[in-house]
């Protein structure tokens, strides 16, 4: 951006809840064609929220109608990530209040993510389907350095959720908790949880406690976002999906509910939808605007 161009209006949207004060607030510029790669960082450091989406024109090639279809980059105050589900969400509710509720496609630097967007008695909800996912093992010695960044004993480990690294657009480390108060005990090593991170090529910690069979409780570090926690996490929330799926801890086919920011005063509420014969996960929720 050119010392003459004029800034971009920035949006502010919350995910994952129909209330402006619950979700994840994320930024949201829909034209970013003008912006180059510090700008946008620069436009997500001064918002603080852990991170922002911003708009391009779609890649040649790209599925679905020409004006219905984005290049899309998220960016933290610290760095871009490769993909961002509740900014994706709040882009998305954005879009349907411009363009009205339907399919949308974007295009992220983890792959091509459809969304659809419905409207039922004046609530927008979004929901996207991840990219394909994995899982896979974490060493030892790394499990042991990430239970002593938060200060857990291995004891407080829940013994039928094996720690795992799993991925749907962005790498997450999963751990889950023996009790709700474990979960809710969150005060880490800021400094050494985000070493480690960057060297396993992390985007967040996904703290999970099971409530029942279908229902969880989660929190989200995110040291290497320049923030303590994230409040609603939707790419950590597919690659939980991916995990229990793969794990055999839920159904092939089935509908999870993550509650999130219950800890930080934000409470939302994230669907994680998985179908039968196909890997890809989905996660949904409300937005709004902020303000």
């Amino acid at each position: 951006m050119t010392m003459n161009a004029q800034r971009p209006e920035v949006l502010r949207y919350t995910a994952f809840s129909s209330d402006p004060a619950g979700g994840n607030p994320a930024g949201v510029v829909l034209d970013a064609t003008a912006l180059d790669d510090g700008d946008m960082l620069a436009i997500a450091a001064d918002l603080g929220y852990s991170e922002s989406a911003f708009l391009t024109a779609p890649p040649e090639g790209l599925g679905g109608r020409e004006e219905r279809a984005y290049g899309i980059r998220y960016f933290s105050p610290r760095a871009e990530v490769p993909f961002c589900g509740h900014a994706t969400v709040a882009t998305a509710v954005a879009l349907a209040e411009r363009e009205g509720p339907g399919k949308l496609v974007f295009a992220t630097r983890a792959g091509t993510v459809p969304v659809e967007v419905t409207e039922e008695n004046g609530t927008v909800r979004a929901t996207l389907t991840s990219v394909e996912p994995y899982v896979e093992e974490i060493a030892d010695a790394d499990l042991t350095e990430a239970l002593a960044a938060l200060h857990w004993p291995a004891a407080d480990l829940d013994p039928a959720f094996p720690p795992r690294i799993a991925f749907a657009g962005a790498r997450h480390l999963v751990l889950a908790a023996a009790t709700r108060a474990r979960l809710a005990d969150l005060s880490y090593d800021f400094a050494c949880l985000e070493a480690l991170m960057h060297r396993l090529d992390l985007t967040t910690v996904q703290l999970v406690w099971r409530e029942s069979a279908t229902v969880f409780h989660v929190r989200d570090p995110f040291p290497v976002g320049g923030v303590v926690e994230d409040p609603a996490t939707g790419a950590a929330a597919a690659a939980f999906g991916a995990y229990a799926r793969e794990l055999g801890l839920v159904p092939d086919a089935a509908v999870l509910t993550l509650h999130q920011g219950e800890d930080l005063g934000r409470p939302g509420e994230l669907t994680v939808t998985l179908r039968a014969g196909d890997p890809r996960v989905r996660v949904g929720g409300t937005g709004t605007r902020i303000g």
